[in-house]
């Protein structure tokens, strides 16, 4: 389903408050919902697309430039998705921001171009919702967020690799 909760809400981050660290962690268990291990999905591609901005906003140009070209190669499919969004706006942007990077310009949020009105006023309903956030706070959301959880998870792969040696 294209106007699926998280996609939506993937949209109302780009687009509001422009939290990029969100778009990840809400399209990547998306992702993991209906096309887990598929790394040519498009969904990667939007994920790649949040990624990239997010390297950019903080200063990492290397790793904007390689993640924002792996999304312009990805997004680049035809999908459902786009029956939601501008795909020919969203790809003209996502090449002018990779030649802003090449370039050496500072970081320029761009809003995703709704095309589906319903699509739209579900969006904008979440927008209408989200409380303003420090650009610091965006910025290195990063480095806030409890990793213990991931950490552990680490930890008991490595655990098991080495019992399966």
């Amino acid at each position: 389903m294209i106007m699926h909760p998280l996609f939506v809400q993937y949209c109302a981050y780009f687009n509001g408050n422009e939290d990029y660290f969100e778009c990840h962690e809400v399209l990547e268990e998306y992702w993991k919902e209906i096309a887990p291990g598929h790394r040519e999905h498009i969904l990667v591609g939007f994920v790649q697309l949040a990624t990239g901005l997010y390297h950019w906003r903080r200063g990492n140009m290397n790793g904007a430039l390689r993640t924002l070209q792996k999304a312009y190669l990805c997004l680049q499919k035809e999908s459902p998705f786009f029956d939601m969004l501008d795909k020919a706006d969203l790809l003209h942007k996502l090449q002018k921001t990779i030649f802003a990077i090449e370039t050496g310009e500072d970081f320029a949020a761009f809003p995703l171009a709704i095309i589906n009105e319903s699509f739209a006023q579900l969006v904008n309903a979440q927008i209408a919702e989200q409380e303003p956030v420090e650009p610091t706070f965006l910025r290195d959301k990063h480095k806030l967020r409890d990793r213990s959880e991931i950490v552990a998870e680490r930890l008991a792969k490595l655990e098991t690799k080495k019992e399966s040696v």
